[in-house]
């Protein structure tokens, strides 16, 4: 190129273009004699490519002169010694802010730091000026009062400028991020311990491509000379400088830029957290397999022991029913699912209705009206005791009451805490679990347990997670904990585990179920069929089999009993109407089931949502 011999006639013709052009513009506009003028610079734009600029513009006078001389020194240890002369020639602005670059664009996932200290600043006359400094947009603003002086000299050094490459030791640096005025030249030199090897230079606006005005390695090669004429305060001026391995040390100052592509980086760091995490969660559910497994090791070894008549030897050559491990229809549920639902506490009530605690009473049909029954209590067998929760049972049922009809049930008028009630029976059952060594924990508090626990993990994932995406780059480690609080929360419901003797039970009860589900159930002997069905029936309703075995009990009153037996009451626990026969029974039994499923449901609803309501 044609200054590459030497920069000084490059500056000269440089500099009468611009006295030319200068002078044209002049006559062109015709200003009125003697009258000064001031220009409003415009706002540079920011160090950082890519972001919005920032404004440090100020006014200045029309026949100032802004001229800057950058000498730049780079050490063995790779810091930059910086040191530039402005020079106004004309009546100086109220201050000059220069703008050293500290953050620029690296690569799609790094930004590049400079660390900038030792700024000072002195008048031409060696007097130290008073600096006023901010960080703004990726640069370092330096605002230099410089009124009533003709020149200022700043100084200051850089780390991070340097990094090695093939050929050896790159210096790279935005020698101009901004200026807060027009410069007319700014002329950039750089030593070093080794001369220059190659050079170039970028210029203009921000995202231009726009060599700069003129670059050269000096008359013997052993510096770096750029020269960039009328800066606007928008222009940057960027230098690179190549030298022999061993001119300096360092390396580039690298920050990632948050994406979440970066926060959410998989590191080996990352990676074998997430994978110890998850080894937890296999092994705990390895070990829930294996409390699991104890059930279904269980059945195949003893269901085989409950599937059988659920009889043994009483007085006078009769059976006596006896279920196995004496299971009770309302505890039945519980020890299968682990809850205590609905149709417990209904084939709950229905057993103490067969076993003589209460008479199911179904009332007269009247007109345009559903059926309704009434509930009796009876004393109960002799010498019979009612286990915690029957007795609560009766309790939210009658109240002080010795009869009440089942529409009655849950109204305000009869019992107003009827639902807290229901809950203390269904608390009982649970105690009975334990009580009886079936579960080591309630069932209901370990499933809360657990899913407070799960989602208070995932919670704290979530926080977790966020906090490390804004601060690291390793926010895929918590997700992990994400993934165990949302698995916790999920399996709570199958964290209550059986203790040995509870699978054995559970084991028993089912073999107790299939032989109530098959042919071999309706094989009791005559004469005591009716009390024997009566029996099976809680449990009938408990497996989902109430209208089978309704027909069953049906059909062996009628063959059982005597036509006075059957005249009007039909059966001992459950009375109809006079117009009511033994064949409606099983219609009459299955809607009893039905109404005071969806009674004690509805009520357990409405209870609910007057808790929501009142917490809001």
């Amino acid at each position: 190129m044609w200054w590459v011999g030497s920069w000084r006639p490059a500056v000269a013709l440089a500099t009468a273009l611009l006295v030319f052009s200068s002078l044209v513009a002049v006559s062109a506009v015709a200003w009125p004699r003697g009258e000064a003028h001031a220009a409003t610079a415009a706002a540079p734009a920011t160090t950082v490519p890519g972001q919005e600029p920032a404004v440090i513009a100020h006014r200045s006078a029309t026949d100032t002169v802004i001229t800057n001389d950058i000498r730049l020194e780079l050490d063995q240890l790779g810091i930059l010694h910086g040191e530039e002369t402005i020079r106004f020639e004309g009546a100086a602005p109220e201050s000059f802010t220069r703008a050293l670059t500290a953050t620029m664009l690296y690569d799609t996932d790094h930004d590049r730091r400079f660390e900038i200290n030792g700024v000072s600043a002195a008048s031409s006359d060696g007097a130290t000026l008073p600096l006023e400094t901010e960080e703004t947009d990726g640069a370092l603003l330096v605002r230099i009062p410089t009124e009533g002086t003709r020149g200022v000299r700043l100084s200051y050094r850089v780390s991070g400028t340097v990094s090695e490459v093939a050929q050896g030791v790159q210096l790279e640096w935005r020698a101009v991020g901004a200026y807060s005025h027009t410069v007319r030249s700014t002329d950039v030199t750089v030593t070093a311990p080794l001369p220059p090897e190659a050079l170039s230079c970028l210029a203009g606006e921000p995202r231009s491509a726009m060599y700069c005005t003129a670059s050269d390695m000096g008359g013997d090669a052993v510096v770096a000379h750029f020269l960039q004429a009328d800066m606007t305060p928008s222009d940057r001026l960027d230098i690179v400088v190549n030298y022999p391995p061993g001119t300096a040390e360092g390396e580039p100052i690298l920050t990632r830029r948050w994406s979440l592509a970066s926060a959410f980086q998989v590191t080996p760091a990352t990676a074998s957290v997430f994978g110890l995490l998850l080894l937890v969660l296999v092994g705990g559910l390895i070990s829930l397999i294996r409390l699991r497994g104890r059930d279904e090791r269980a059945l195949r070894e003893e269901a085989s022991q409950g599937d059988h008549a659920p009889v043994e030897p009483g007085e006078h050559g009769r059976v006596r029913f006896a279920p196995p491990d004496d299971v009770h229809p309302g505890q039945i549920g519980t020890l299968v699912n682990e809850t205590v639902d609905i149709t417990d506490l209904t084939g709950a009530v229905l057993d103490l209705a067969v076993r003589g605690h209460i008479r199911v009473e179904e009332l007269p049909h009247e007109h345009f009206t559903s059926v309704d029954w009434r509930l009796v209590r009876l004393d109960g067998p002799p010498g019979e005791t009612l286990l915690g929760y029957e007795w609560l049972l009766l309790d939210a049922l009658f109240g002080e009451k010795r009869t009440v009809r089942l529409s009655e049930i849950g109204s305000p008028r009869h019992c107003a805490d009827f639902p807290a009630r229901i809950d203390r029976v269904r608390e009982e059952l649970y105690r009975d679990m334990v009580r009886l060594k079936w579960f080591s924990r309630s069932p209901n508090r370990e499933r809360g347990t657990w899913t407070v626990v799960g989602m208070g993990l995932t919670v704290s994932g979530v926080v977790l997670t966020g906090a490390l995406a804004v601060f690291t780059t390793a926010a895929f480690t918590g997700l992990a904990v994400i993934i165990a609080g949302a698995a916790v929360t999920a399996g709570a419901q199958y964290m209550p585990a059986k203790t040995k003797l509870g699978s054995s039970v559970y084991a028993h009860t089912m073999g107790f179920r299939d032989y109530l589900l098959s042919q071999r159930a309706q094989s009791a002997p005559p004469g005591q069929r009716v009390e024997l069905y009566s029996r099976y029936l809680p449990y009938a309703v408990i497996f989902d089999d109430v209208d089978r075995w309704a027909d069953i009990l049906a059909a062996a009153a009628i063959a059982d009993l005597s036509p006075e037996e059957l005249t009007g009451d039909g059966l001992a626990w459950y009375t109809g109407p006079s117009e009511w026969r033994i064949e409606d029974f099983s219609d009459s039994i299955s809607t009893f089931v039905v109404t005071l499923t969806g009674l004690i449901t509805n009520t357990r609803r409405v209870r609910l949502l007057n808790q929501l309501q009142r917490s809001r």
